[in-house]
């Protein structure tokens, strides 16, 4: 075997949760691993089920022919953010960096097989979304046989132009960080301007159409499909080449891919020791002088470890602190705005007056602050030092509630400030002020506890990289799911409701209901911490 390829098969290996089970004993680890693979296995059929249910919409009305090139938008996209995600966790400042840059391999090798192991995890979700497009396809225009395997072949081809390009952006972040002192808050910041920069993209590209600034290119549903092909080349190789059979387009996609993976790792090899090395390597300042040092209770010093830790930690910060970040940018912003010009447009001049939506407001401030709870990947985060932990003179209780405390320091104080920014736009009135804040505050509590109920329950400390505790963790997927989930449904459900009861009564009602279940998960914290 080459090298690349045994460097490959070894990070492939040493992440495999079938290699795990095969070779494991623990039944306990063996029956995480097989919940963890029905969880998944959950979760594609999910997005096949939307992307059928997409099909069947395109069929209805006679857009069967866009559906390949909304199969590629929506692979496009996935691969984009999923790599950029990913990039700095698995290329930049990983933490096997030391062990693997001493084996005989060059840069540019240690760089690509880390993308195509980015590229391998991944694939099942780029898969999913192909497969179900190309059976609603299918159902629809009957096409030639030939176009089946085609179809297949280039959906492994059709991520990769956009992984490069996440990939080379995170690239270009790092670079610019690793220049400056705090080069995580450096990548964080540039990071999260990307985020906020391409989330309210989407208002402009309204505006546009509200106004027919695009009415010639976007003046049906179709059109605005099509139209991605001309901004996103890629796009539109692969429907002339599934839907036209276009042997040249084919070549196009498959050929640009190759040469940009070639030319845009070699640039990154030339300066991929020196990036990670600036990551790796901390500043000293020269005005540091030794002084009595701040005494802390127990609690608050676990807390502020865990601060320390998210503070050093890009992947940390940009899905523990992203919510939290967004709330506040989107409280301040209220404070300037009529909240009544920003929700008519969303809800199309539908019947419901403002005094309806009031309930709702908690439940939007804890949609972006309470979907992902720090605690419910922080128990993992300690790793291969979890017996560091646990030889201090501390009790498994002490150090949750340390880690628990942590995210209600960070998510209650924004929580009040949004709150009431919110209402006071709102013009809610005080006392609906004070029940929302109050609901506000007992909803971080209920996901602060509820996210350390996963994170013990479902802990990992055999991860190589945090990446895959912190986004791809079963403990932040088991948290996350059904919270946002039911989160969305109960919106659904005030809103009903403020049709027929007063908005107090739901509040009352709401508060009483987050208050049971904060309890209930807080028990169940203090249970688990005595196994």
């Amino acid at each position: 075997m080459s090298k690349d390829r045994i460097l490959l098969r070894c990070l492939l290996l040493s992440t495999s949760s079938r290699n795990i089970y095969r070779h494991c004993k623990d039944k306990k680890k063996r029956g995480k691993i097989v919940g963890a693979m029905i969880g998944q296995t959950i979760l594609y059929l999910m997005l096949m089920a939307y992307c059928v249910l997409n099909c069947i919409g395109y069929g209805h009305f006679g857009l069967a022919g866009s559906i390949p090139v909304m199969c590629a938008t929506v692979i496009a996209a996935l691969s984009f953010i999923f790599t950029f995600f990913k990039t700095n966790g698995y290329l930049f400042n990983f933490k096997e960096y030391d062990m693997i840059m001493s084996l005989p391999f060059t840069s540019k090798s240690i760089v690509a097989c880390k993308f195509i192991y980015m590229y391998i995890k991944s694939l099942p979700w780029y898969l999913s979304v192909s497969v179900s497009m190309l059976a609603g396809y299918a159902y629809y225009v009957r096409p030639p046989l030939a176009v089946y395997p085609v179809w297949i072949l280039l959906t492994f081809v059709l991520p990769v132009i956009p992984m490069i390009a996440a990939s080379f952006l995170g690239f270009i972040i790092a670079r610019i960080g690793s220049g400056f002192r705090n080069k995580t808050i450096i990548q964080t910041v540039l990071t999260m301007i990307f985020i906020i920069f391409v989330m309210f993209s989407r208002f402009f590209i309204e505006d546009m159409l509200r106004n027919d600034k695009t009415e010639d290119v976007l003046s049906s549903m179709s059109a605005a499909t099509d139209s991605a092909g001309k901004v996103f080349l890629p796009i539109d190789w692969f429907r002339g080449a599934v839907a036209d059979l276009r042997i040249s387009d084919m070549l196009l996609l498959i050929g640009v891919s190759l040469i940009l993976f070639e030319v845009v790792f070699m640039l990154v090899g030339r300066s991929y020791r020196k990036i990670n090395s600036a990551l790796r390597s901390h500043a000293a300042r020269r005005s540091f002088v030794m002084s009595e040092r701040k005494r802390r209770s127990v609690l608050n010093a676990i807390a502020f470890k865990e601060f320390k830790r998210m503070t050093g930690s890009t992947v940390y910060l940009t899905n523990g602190a992203l919510g939290v970040i967004m709330c506040l940018v989107g409280g301040t912003v209220v404070l300037f705005l009529n909240l009544d010009k920003i929700i008519r447009p969303v809800l199309k001049d539908a019947p419901f007056t403002m005094e309806m939506l009031y309930p709702v407001i908690p439940l939007v401030i804890y949609f972006l602050i309470g979907m992902v709870a720090t605690t419910a990947f922080t128990p993992s985060l300690e790793g291969k030092n979890y017996w560091i932990v646990q030889s201090l003179p501390i009790s498994r209780k002490t150090l949750y509630q340390g880690k628990m405390l942590f995210n209600l320091y960070m998510t209650v104080p924004v929580t009040v400030f949004a709150t009431a920014a919110l209402c006071i736009s709102a013009r809610a009135g005080v006392v609906n002020t004070l029940l929302f804040i109050f609901t506000g505050i007992l909803l971080c509590l209920f996901s602060t506890a509820w996210g350390c109920v996963c994170g013990i329950k479902h802990m990992r400390l055999d991860w190589e990289n945090e990446v895959e505790v912190i986004k791809q963790g079963a403990a932040v997927t088991i948290y996350l799911l059904p919270n946002m989930f039911i989160n969305m449904g109960l919106m659904v459900g005030v809103v009903a409701l403020g049709t027929v009861v007063s908005p107090i009564l739901i509040s009352l009602g709401l508060m009483t209901a987050v208050a049971v279940l904060a309890a209930l998960s807080y028990l169940r914290v203090l249970s688990l911490t005595r196994e």
